[in-house]
């Protein structure tokens, strides 16, 4: 395997194991997988800094029931790469459970070794 498809494999690995995290509920896993400064634009334009995201996930108030991949693109350039990765997710939100078609797109950054999410913009499709 080359070192492009490494890095490849890397962050659909990362990419993935974020979504089952997030069904799982698994904070901890998911905080290893993001950068400390890590941001998430919710499909409101909500900004939401990692710390917060996680905490409301801990609190309930972010319950992933189900995410299905359906599409993935990623191109890497060195050490950052860019991942726009559409799928279906059931969640319940502050109380109001629902299922959504969410584009995400994900900036990635090589950090020690390891391929890491800084940012994250969920929109519908």
């Amino acid at each position: 395997m080359s070192a492009d498809e490494q890095d490849r494999a890397e962050i659909l690995e990362n990419y993935r194991a974020q979504l089952s995290a997030m069904v799982d509920g698994d904070t901890e896993i998911l905080a290893e997988l993001l950068t400390e400064d890590f941001s998430l634009t919710h499909m409101t334009g909500y900004f939401q800094p990692k710390q917060e995201w996680l905490a409301q996930m801990r609190a309930g108030q972010f319950v992933y029931h189900d995410a299905q991949e359906r599409s993935v693109s990623l191109q890497v350039d060195g050490g950052t790469a860019h991942l726009v990765g559409r799928i279906v997710t059931d969640a319940t939100v502050y109380g109001a459970r629902a299922k959504w078609p969410l584009q995400l797109t994900m900036d990635y950054v090589l950090t020690d070794g390891r391929w890491l999410a800084s940012r994250s913009e969920a929109t519908t499709w």
